[in-house]
């Protein structure tokens, strides 16, 4: 897909991979919608864009918030092609603490938010991509979802969250054949240890040793590496189906 001129939403675009990837498109004369909940960091980065970015509150758990910030890039830029989901969150909660089970409640935020959040988006802008023109390989659009290495190797402690990132991985496929007779892509890029805002609240020393447990290259991924690999599915129609791993050859310990 060509991206110049081309319309993205980006969830939780007002900051880390998200601010990454909204960036990566504007400087590719993409129209950008910042899609996140941090209503100052949102403005502050349209602002800052200038022209062709636009920040819209959103809460990507709520139906009618997604389907108010689809309908608005369609109705402010004139169509929609793309949907990269970079909003979440994270919990550190084991099942069993000191103080007894996980409280469901908590283990239901992060799968809302993550997993059925990611849903609720891909599928109000699927719906509008369908309607869509085709370019002249017959693609409507594209959706990149965001898992996590800990979809495949989940650290104790964090049940809730590979839990959501494995249901991100295994929702890729069966999206992508059902929207495949409209046109529609879909993939997911799986991070490893990648340096956003919540990482950079650690203490240095901590970032630096969770840097070098990986093999290559031995330190924290930068988000526009991982915007690169957004703008390369993007471009690259025949990635369609499929979870890319971008971890550094990273393989998670249990602990």
């Amino acid at each position: 897909m060509q991206i110049k001129n081309s319309t993205f939403i980006v969830t939780g675009g007002a900051s880390g991979l998200g601010e990454a990837t909204v960036t990566a498109l504007h400087q590719r004369n993409a129209n950008v919608v910042i899609a996140d909940r941090d209503n100052e960091r949102g403005q502050a980065l349209s602002d800052k864009l200038g022209e062709r970015a636009v920040y819209v509150a959103t809460d990507v758990t709520d139906a009618e918030s997604a389907k108010a910030c689809t309908q608005f890039s369609v109705q402010h830029f004139g169509g929609l092609q793309g949907l990269i989901n970079c909003a979440g969150i994270g919990v550190a909660e084991k099942i069993l603490g000191k103080e007894g089970p996980q409280p469901l409640d908590h283990f239901a935020r992060v799968i809302t938010v993550n997993l059925i959040g990611s849903f609720n988006m891909l599928s109000q802008a699927a719906a509008l991509m369908s309607t869509g023109s085709a370019n002249a390989a017959g693609e409507r659009g594209i959706i990149i979802n965001t898992a996590s290495a800990a979809a495949f190797e989940g650290q104790i402690g964090q049940a809730a969250y590979a839990s959501s990132k494995g249901g991100i991985v295994s929702l890729t496929l069966p999206a992508a054949r059902e929207l495949a007779r409209f046109g529609i892509r879909v993939a997911t890029i799986a991070p490893g240890l990648f340096l956003t805002p919540m990482m950079a609240t650690l203490p240095q020393e901590v970032q630096d040793s969770l840097g070098q447990s990986v093999p290559f290259p031995p330190r924290l991924g930068r988000p526009d590496e991982f915007a690169a690999m957004a703008i390369h599915i993007i471009e690259n129609e025949m990635i369609n189906g499929e979870t890319l791993r971008l971890d550094g050859a990273l393989r998670l310990a249990a602990r």
